[in-house]
């Protein structure tokens, strides 16, 4: 029978060198030694122990342990504390420190400020090696959930109401408790008044909110944005899964070589409203001739324009590119199958009706006659439809309540109540969202945004699934920003080392 020597795994006291456990070309290697290379005196205005106090641990040991950690998908200081004291290899990028969770915590919670000089200077050495190409930029985000609840939304009205209605509850509950310790009935009477503690306590805290919060935040439209009681910089944003509340982050990434070179996390769904903004945030790792790449979440017709003034290159899709793409003809086959009880019989077209050429438009384009020889008088002029000036018309409402071709004049005669028309009368002059998609739709706009996909698309899938980034664990819009950064530091840190390994 053969023998084996035997596997002793009791406890011992093994010798350790923990840099050598640093091991070259890794990102725990790079992090190490880039870290070391960087001024970190922005952390240093949070300390006033300078006679007095106990010493702190250094900013430098902390953001290791932290960068590594994110790098691993490791995100809970709960579990970079755990890691710090069992891993070997974080024990050799903290020199065996073992901070609490507490001080890392605090650490990532407030050090946005901190964060942003640091994210500059990595940006600065990756440019002095020559990683950076600046001949194009792309720029995308991916909407996150955040430490927020999205069922704590709504406006000051909905959140009044809600008080309201607690109290009133709550008032109700204790009259009806009252009622029962009369009578003599027990055996609830401890839930009930937790229950009714509860919800007294929630009113409280809503009237708080709204008297600390005396406004609405206000939309893109005008019209009010929804609030969050915790985390009122937050946003209610609709993904393809569903409805979440949190942060939009943004990327800016360079063609060369994927590196990130703006970062932030801002508290709205909208990307069009972000788009000038995070390009000017760039405007010191741009050049004159860097093209800027987004896809059709960051085109409106004002940020064209805002892009054409400033002389921005900038190549912005719209919503129909894909429709019009001959190499996406036969994308619909890879869309999810349909239901298989759904009904099959078919969509029924839509019938023909009078057309705007069957209405007659009178010398003055005051009125318009329409086939049954009843007016239509003008609502509108001068209205861009698809490019072309337009007189729109409407019929007024005894014009088509009993008329005899009701029938062959609207789409839907049951529900519609008059009919509308629009003439069209002269092309206008191109708009920049025209400009912009003749030029995206040529041989060389296809060629150039086509390089948008593989330069920004691999970054995100690298941070949510390689690093595990599947929520911001922060609330408030600096802090979250700040979060956001370090993710991309870890982003360019591990492109360094790869780069710097393979030369």
């Amino acid at each position: 029978m053969a023998r084996y020597k035997f596997v002793d795994m009791s406890p011992r006291f093994l010798p350790v060198v923990l840099e050598d456990q640093l091991v070259p070309g890794s990102f725990a290697h790079a992090a190490h030694h880039l870290v070391d290379a960087l001024d970190l005196s922005a952390f240093d205005s949070h300390y006033r122990n300078d006679l007095t106090g106990a010493t702190a641990h250094a900013p430098s040991m902390l953001l290791k342990a932290v960068l590594l950690a994110y790098s691993q998908g490791i995100i809970s200081s709960r579990s970079i504390e755990r890691a710090c004291r069992d891993n070997v290899l974080f024990m050799a990028i903290t020199g065996d420190a073992k901070p609490h969770f507490t001080t890392i915590a605090d650490f990532v919670s407030r050090s946005r400020d901190a964060i942003a000089p640091v994210f500059a200077q990595v940006l600065s050495i990756l440019g002095q090696e020559g990683l950076i190409g600046r001949e194009m930029f792309a720029i995308d985000g991916v909407k996150l959930p955040s430490n927020a609840s999205k069922y704590r939304s709504g406006t000051r009205a909905e959140f009044l109401t809600k008080a309201e209605k607690l109290e009133r509850v709550a008032k109700q509950m204790l009259d009806r408790h009252r009622q029962n310790d009369d009578s003599g009935r027990d055996g609830t009477e401890d839930k009930v008044a937790a229950r009714i503690e509860r919800m007294t306590q929630e009113a409280t805290r809503i009237r708080r909110w709204l008297k600390d919060n005396p406004a609405d935040r206000e939309g893109t439209r005008g019209a009010a944005r929804k609030s969050n009681l915790t985390d009122n910089e937050s946003a209610k944003m609709a993904t393809s899964k569903g409805v979440i509340q949190g942060y939009c982050a943004v990327a800016v990434v360079d063609a060369a070589h994927q590196i990130i070179v703006e970062a932030s996390a801002h508290g709205t769904g909208s990307e069009q409203e972000l788009l000038i903004d995070v390009i000017g945030a760039c405007a010191d790792q741009r050049q004159e001739n860097t093209l800027i790449t987004a896809d059709a979440g960051y085109h409106s017709e004002a940020n064209l324009a805002a892009l054409s003034e400033r002389g921005i290159d900038a190549l912005i899709a719209d919503g129909q590119m894909r429709q019009r793409d001959e190499r996406f003809a036969d994308q619909a086959k890879h869309t999810s199958k349909p239901d298989p009880l759904h009904n099959k019989s078919g969509k029924t077209k839509a019938k023909s009706v009078f057309g705007s050429e069957d209405f007659l438009v009178a010398a003055d384009s005051a009125y318009a006659t329409c086939p049954a020889g009843k007016r239509l008088y003008r609502n509108g002029r001068e209205c861009n439809i698809g490019g072309y000036a337009a007189i729109k018309f409407r019929a007024p409402l005894s014009a088509c309540t009993d008329c005899a071709l009701r029938a062959q004049c609207l789409r839907k005669p049951n529900t519609t109540k008059v009919r509308q028309v629009a003439v069209l009368t002269r092309k206008l002059a191109a708009t920049h969202t025209q400009t912009m998609r003749a030029r995206i739709d040529s041989d060389e706009g296809r060629q150039a945004y086509g390089r948008r996909f593989a330069t920004v698309e691999p970054v995100f899938g690298n941070l949510r699934y390689n690093k595990g980034l599947d929520r911001l664990t922060l609330r408030g819009q600096k802090k979250v920003d700040g979060q956001w950064k370090l993710y991309a530091l870890v982003h360019n840190i591990e492109k360094w080392a790869k780069l710097r390994k393979a030369a």
